[in-house]
């Protein structure tokens, strides 16, 4: 679906083991064609159309964002704005230059969570990005939607305030 976003385009899949992310700039139609859709294999998925708002026009801004550490890993699709991403920034100790939009501060956040939990023993594998999720979006401030995919499954977050729009189908 091309919605609103024609700057470039994302899906992230999961086969219960590994996920698999393909993303490029530009429109759905140019992104995603048989051969990209054949690699896209399992059972859960998350996609993403993109339009700037923070961050540049390049493909390292494209979502969804994968991050995979020690403990886990997930893909991140956002819709939104953060007004404090500097702060976010410098909490996960990212280096100045590096980070493309509040979209890899928060992830880079939430990995770090993640590997600290794991790390740490407070949280089960199975509720690991649920647990690492709790500690950390109430640092997160402004307006966002966010999807998250790790193997085994999808989770939705909006806001606080319901700023961003969220809806759930099936």
């Amino acid at each position: 679906l091309q919605h609103r976003g024609q700057e470039s385009a994302g899906m992230a899949t999961s086969d219960g083991q590994h996920l698999t992310v393909v993303k490029d700039m530009g429109l759905v139609s140019n992104v995603f064609n048989d051969s990209t859709l054949n690699a896209l294999d399992g059972d859960l998925a998350i996609g993403h159309t993109r339009y700037s708002t923070t961050g540049s026009s390049m493909w390292k801004n494209s979502q969804p964002i994968y991050r995979g550490g020690a403990s886990t890993q997930f893909a991140l699709a956002h819709n939104g704005n953060l007004v404090n991403t500097a702060e976010l920034v410098e909490m996960a100790g990212m280096l100045e230059g590096t980070v493309g939009s509040d979209t890899d501060a928060m992830a880079e956040l939430i990995l770090q969570e993640c590997d600290r939990l794991a790390a740490s023993g407070e949280a089960q594998a199975t509720g690991l990005l649920e647990a690492a999720l709790m500690a950390t979006l109430p640092k997160f401030e402004g307006a966002f939607s966010l999807v998250l995919m790790d193997p085994n499954r999808v989770i939705a977050v909006r806001d606080p305030h319901g700023f961003r729009p969220l809806c759930l189908g099936k």
